[in-house]
């Protein structure tokens, strides 16, 4: 059977199986979320193109998951549908180069570069249950420290592959699966998976990630982390997490730290499969994987405010490595903001953020978030290179009412760089969203 038919042909055997049975019904959820998303980015300093991305569209995410059937074996099927619509996307602002590898900021590209007027696809997801065990297959949406589907535009990146979820020990979660392709926030197409470094168009990719880890949750208040993930001739990585919650006699104190150790996979490691494209981004490091990242993190609450400071070090040759298709991705870093990653080779980036939750003014459904990073040390020719950035996000949920659950939000960027062939940004979004569940 053809792979891209798996998915499909799993979610009719289970609808064959069981859609009459107890439990597929009942416990099925379906929901359809309204995302009108508005970007404006200036990009200034420099005369590569864009100077200015600006797009304007409505996005459909429908969402439903099933129960499972009854039996020891239980089987359910979940499914995700998606569609993006142009209202305002002109060539100039877009900027869809014909000769892009990714498209616009928003939208995928017509033949001539242009924005196009739609876009969408359909994912549908097989599961079985054991006991406390559920395994998938389909299309995926993992959010867990060496894989991070991303959120940042007008639709969701989705991947596709499988996974198995087991809560058989108390207070442990286990988690392991293989990923085979990525669909990006602004494409209709499986594309395979890559890093940063062989992602455009000279580079090479695999169609292998494999992962697995566990969340031990010694007691409510302290978790410890450790996960795996292996993309196929590009990198090892090895990650060490965990989280505490002190309570205090006022507030508490949320510990936060995080360390990956990441490698050179296959042809990577070699001379010949680096030139071949397999290679990592970074500044005299020959396209090798060689990174070791840790950083900290403490979030101080109190009431309606949470103050937050942070430290990480990015150590090695190479900049830090996560699946990233060049299409818009997410890592697993605390300084993974709205423009920056600040994960290159060398860097050590400080961190401080506050929060406002304006409830406790009589305005609940409203809240306030200002964060500020500054990198330094950033391994480039001549000598090292800084960068900094600040980001300012308002968002507003109607609490209650006929249009209860309706949000707006404003988020607002500015990014400054000395980084090699990286231009300074100042950005905007405007989000409106709402969610209509049907059962």
């Amino acid at each position: 059977m053809h792979k891209k038919t798996l998915p499909l042909a799993v979610a009719l055997a289970t609808l064959s199986l069981g859609a009459q049975a107890a439990g597929f019904v009942e416990d099925s959820k379906a929901s359809l979320s309204l995302r009108n998303f508005y970007y404006n980015n200036d990009n200034r300093d420099g005369a590569a193109k864009p100077s200015k991305q600006e797009e304007w569209g409505q996005g459909f995410i429908f969402n439903y998951a099933s129960g499972f059937t009854q039996g020891t074996v239980g089987f359910g099927v979940d499914a995700i549908g998606l569609l993006g619509i142009r209202l305002d996307s002109g060539k100039g602002t877009a900027y869809n180069a014909t000769n892009s590898a990714t498209g616009g900021a928003v939208f995928p590209s017509e033949s001539d570069g242009r924005a196009v007027d739609e876009f969408s696809h359909v994912g549908v997801t097989g599961k079985m249950k054991i006991s406390k065990t559920v395994a998938q297959i389909g299309t995926l949406m993992p959010k867990l420290p060496v894989v991070q589907y991303n959120d940042g535009r007008l639709l969701p990146q989705t991947f596709e592959g499988g996974q198995i979820t087991s809560n058989e020990i108390d207070n442990v979660t286990l988690v392991g699966g293989k990923l085979e392709h990525a669909k990006g926030r602004n494409s209709s197409n499986n594309d395979s998976l890559s890093i940063a470094g062989s992602n455009g168009r000279t580079g090479q990719r695999s169609n292998a990630f494999y992962y697995a880890g566990a969340d031990y949750k010694i007691t409510k208040d302290l978790t410890l982390q450790y996960y795996y993930g292996n993309l196929d001739d590009f990198y090892k990585q090895h990650f060490f997490g965990l989280t505490h919650v002190l309570n205090l006699p006022a507030g508490n104190l949320k510990s936060d730290l995080r360390y990956f150790n990441s490698d050179s996979d296959g042809k990577n490691a070699s001379a010949e499969g680096r030139l071949a494209g397999y290679r990592a981004s970074g500044y005299q490091n020959s396209g090798e994987v060689d990174n070791r990242t840790w950083s900290a993190k403490f979030t101080y609450t109190l009431g309606a405010h949470a103050l937050s400071a942070g430290y990480q070090r990015v150590n090695g040759t190479s900049d830090f490595p996560f699946l990233n298709q060049g299409d818009g991705s997410s890592s697993y870093l605390i300084t993974d903001v709205q423009i920056g990653k600040f994960q290159r080779a060398g860097e050590r980036t400080w961190l401080a953020q506050y929060q406002y939750d304006f409830a406790s003014l009589g305005i609940p459904g409203l809240t306030m978030n200002t964060t500020y990073l500054k990198g330094a040390n950033i391994n480039a020719p001549g000598s090292d290179r800084t960068e900094w950035e600040r980001d300012i996000s308002l968002a507003y949920v109607i609490p209650d009412g006929t249009l209860k659950g309706l949000g707006l939000a404003w988020r607002n960027a500015i990014y400054r760089s000395e980084a090699v062939n990286q231009r300074d940004q100042d950005e905007n979004r405007l989000i409106v969203s709402y969610t209509i569940p049907f059962m």
